[in-house]
C-alpha cells in the first residue's frame, strides 16, 4: 500500500446512494408503541426498529398529514 495518494487522480465522485443515508436520532417512544412494534416484529421476522422505519417512510411517500384536530388552542 502506497503512504501517500494522489486525491486529485482518484476522481472522486458523488455518493449515488446519498439520498438513502439515515441519520441516527434518539426518540422517546410510549411503551405501548415499542409494544406494539415488537409484536408486529415477532409476527413478521421483521425488526422493530425497521418497522417502524417502514411506517414512516410511507407517511412520507404518501405525503400524509398529521390529524391535530384533538390539539386545544390556547
Amino acid at each position: 500500500m502506497r503512504k501517500e495518494y494522489d486525491i486529485d487522480k482518484l476522481n472522486p465522485r458523488p455518493n449515488p446512494y446519498a439520498k438513502e443515508l439515515k441519520k441516527p436520532v434518539s426518540i422517546k417512544l410510549p411503551v405501548v408503541v415499542i409494544e406494539y412494534f415488537k409484536t408486529e416484529a415477532d409476527r413478521t421476522g421483521i425488526p422493530y426498529q425497521t418497522l417502524i422505519n417502514l411506517y414512516l417512510m410511507e407517511c412520507v411517500k404518501e405525503n400524509k398529514k398529521i390529524d391535530t384536530s384533538w390539539k386545544k388552542a390556547g
